[in-house]
């Protein structure tokens, strides 16, 4: 089974706290999922919104692609995510509780189809975030003691 990842959202584990992820499709028109090959997508300002009866993939950026003229899709419109109805009761139970959202990770081709991780999240506070700069400085710092010994 090959995974190509296409696209992270690399601010994700910063700013928030990623509690429990999922895998979901995306329902996408012919020249998306060209773009989305071509690895022309960013997640950068994208969130998940939903419904109760379905969730959809906001504000994620796919490049219009170049070859498909005037049937060219528009970067930013809403796309359904395709999730099992119990998956969706639980993000839909899990965003209204406070300081809960939803976000996407990452998108990748699975079998030739594009695959969304999506997780559930909550934001980080300043000094949160503080902390994790100061893990990272500390495990970059033993790495570069270890390397220095060998």
């Amino acid at each position: 089974m090959s995974v190509k990842i296409v696209a992270t959202n690399r601010k994700a584990k910063f700013e928030f706290f990623l509690l429990e992820q999922f895998e979901a499709g995306i329902s996408l028109q012919g020249s998306e999922i060209k773009s989305i090959r071509l690895g022309q997508i960013s997640l950068a300002e994208a969130y998940v919104s939903v419904d109760g009866k379905g969730a959809w993939l906001m504000d994620a950026h796919i490049a219009p692609y170049e070859q498909a003229s005037r049937l060219n899709h528009e970067p930013r419109r809403p796309r359904r995510l395709l999730l099992h109805k119990k998956e969706i009761r639980t993000l839909w139970n899990a965003i209204r509780q406070k300081g809960m959202t939803i976000i996407p990770t990452r998108v990748y081709l699975k079998e030739g189809r594009a695959k969304i991780e999506i997780a559930i999240a909550k934001g980080k506070k300043l000094y949160d975030k503080r902390h994790a700069i100061a893990e990272q400085d500390a495990e970059r710092e033993m790495a570069r003691q270890a390397h220095m010994r060998d």
